[in-house]
């Protein structure tokens, strides 16, 4: 049975931010808050537990489309090949927030798939609570939004309730409060240009 654990964005408890940041370089898989929906997160670095979320996700890792989340702009460049200045300010200007943005991956991508991935979906969510597990860990997170059954709602919001679909599937859930029931917005960025593929939560400002 996975442990359940509740911070808040305020007043982030450090001790169980560096239990969480633990258990994911260990190889655990960790629901997440973000500033959408919540994610299925893992160790960039633990291909384990890679496998293992896309498994839960009922894929091989090789077919993943999974997205990111860095702590800063500044972790960019150990995943992304350099952006442009337009593109860069387009991030300063919507990041931290609700957005999802397609960059062109560097070889460390390829590495972690096992596969010739050309792009990469980056996230930094404006949520304090995992933007800190992130910082704690070092290094960036794999996500994976968590998805519903049922048949109206696509995404849970209640994490006591993600919590009863998956303590068995996961090692440790995170409440941060209610979630959101649109995911972040998709934007393509990695021919160089701006393309919305996915209207979500986050309004691009421009």
């Amino acid at each position: 049975m996975s442990d359940y654990i509740k911070l808040y964005q305020e007043a982030t408890d450090q001790g169980l931010v560096r239990n969480v940041a633990e258990i994911l370089e260990e190889g655990a898989i960790v629901i997440l808050p973000t500033d959408s929906v919540y994610s299925l997160a893992c160790d960039i670095q633990n291909e384990r537990a890679l496998e293992k979320m896309a498994r839960l996700k009922g894929l091989k890792l090789k077919e993943a489309e999974f997205s990111i989340i860095c702590e800063n702009l500044s972790q960019l460049s150990d995943y992304c090949k350099p952006i442009n200045n337009q593109i860069f300010k387009l991030l300063k200007k919507n990041l931290p927030g609700p957005f999802t943005f397609i960059l062109e991956a560097n070889n460390n991508i390829p590495k972690i798939f096992k596969k010739n991935k050309k792009t990469v979906g980056i996230r930094i969510p404006d949520n304090n609570i995992t933007r800190q597990i992130v910082g704690e860990l070092g290094r960036a997170v794999i996500v994976t939004s968590v998805k519903d059954d049922d048949e109206i709602l696509e995404y849970t919001t209640d994490p006591e309730l993600i919590y009863e679909q998956y303590e068995k599937q996961v090692d440790m859930v995170v409440d941060g409060g209610l979630g959101h029931i649109k995911p972040s917005t998709v934007v393509d960025c990695s021919s160089g240009g701006i393309e919305i593929i996915r209207e979500g939560i986050g309004e691009l400002k421009l």
